[in-house]
């Protein structure tokens, strides 16, 4: 038949993905980095166009491993530096104030709700002495009425 079996699936998943996932501190500086300085390959038209720094001659493929943009136009240089996106990076950084502004605004929202019920902080929630004795008091006379109507 053409489908795999459960254990043959897991396993062609297995070979595919790695087996390290050891998540370093350069990868993680690295992350970060691109996070704040976007770049992007639009070419404006009052920027120049700088080379790239493995070479001039690079194919597209080895232009974009190289993390540089390769021309489609009729340039004279076939692969240069990306250029800095301003506007992605203004976009990022709103987005991230946004939601530290929303998480700093629901802190104390959550704060309050697990306090409130907590009887160590809020004092409302402590067994008041004097209404419990009145209830205990109710609950005896109760029994009492409810033991004489069942005789």
């Amino acid at each position: 038949s053409g489908f795999a079996s459960p254990t043959q699936h897991v396993l062609e998943k297995s070979d595919v993905a790695p087996s390290n996932l050891n998540v370093t501190l350069k990868n993680v500086y690295e992350g970060v980095l691109s996070f704040f300085s976007p770049v992007t390959c639009r070419l404006k038209d009052e920027q120049t166009l700088i080379p790239c720094h493995e070479g001039e001659g690079l194919n597209t493929t080895e232009c974009l491993k190289n993390t540089c943009c390769p021309s489609k136009t009729s340039h004279e240089l076939k692969c240069y530096m990306p250029f800095k996106d301003n506007m992605q990076l203004t976009f990022r950084l709103l987005v991230l104030a946004a939601g530290g502004f929303f998480v700093l605004g629901c802190l104390p929202l959550c704060c309050c709700a697990c306090l409130q019920r907590s009887q160590c902080i809020n004092p409302l929630r402590k067994a008041n002495k004097e209404v419990e004795q009145i209830v205990q008091k109710k609950r005896g006379h109760n029994e009492e009425v409810y033991g004489l109507l069942l005789d």
